[in-house]
């Protein structure tokens, strides 16, 4: 028998100010039986960066053809690709054929290392921008999820405070490669 995903539900009051996006959402996210804490609030986190109009999470761990979330215009082609943790290449370079733009989010213990080998083909994507959360500051940021909460989100100068009303942590993001 297949183990069943564990669910979360999330009210998050995000305020992002360096985008002067402001808005509450009432999210639910599956954490796949193989899924980390930290890989789903890696997830959240990555939604609360990109937040935008019909920017969705997909069937996950499971769907090795779809990213993370991701974003489609209301004719239906993908504006945004969001991968969360150290995807490879080809997958990217296949996503950037897809989309209009690539973001991935990495994180955990060898996501430097993973950057050092992958930076130079990476630079070659011109549709991908990379981001870096520092592994320490991303568990100390799922200690913060429970599987009903209530969360504040905030991001003011790339930093992202995130509070669940008795805790809070604060996570510098730090950008590796943009699109500009």
């Amino acid at each position: 028998m297949a183990l069943k995903p564990t669910i979360y539900k999330i009210q998050l009051n995000l305020a992002d100010s360096d985008r002067h996006l402001y808005d509450d959402f009432t999210l639910t996210l599956a954490q796949h039986p193989s899924e980390t804490l930290e890989r789903l609030t890696a997830r959240l986190l990555a939604f609360a960066l990109h937040a935008a109009p019909n920017l969705s999470f997909t069937r996950g761990l499971s769907t090795t053809d779809e990213p993370d979330l991701w974003q489609h215009s209301d004719s239906g082609e993908i504006v945004q690709w969001i991968e969360v943790g150290q995807a490879e290449e080809p997958r990217l370079r296949k996503a950037c054929g897809r989309a209009q733009q690539v973001s991935v989010l990495a994180f955990g213990k060898s996501a430097s290392t993973w950057w050092k080998l992958n930076a130079e083909s990476f630079s070659k994507l011109e549709r991908l921008a990379v981001t870096q959360l520092d592994w320490a500051q991303v568990q100390a940021a799922a200690a913060l999820v429970q599987r009903n909460c209530k969360l504040s989100l905030s991001i003011a100068g790339g930093t992202i405070y995130l509070d669940n009303g008795s805790d809070s942590v604060s996570l510098e993001a730090q950008i590796l490669q943009s699109l500009d």
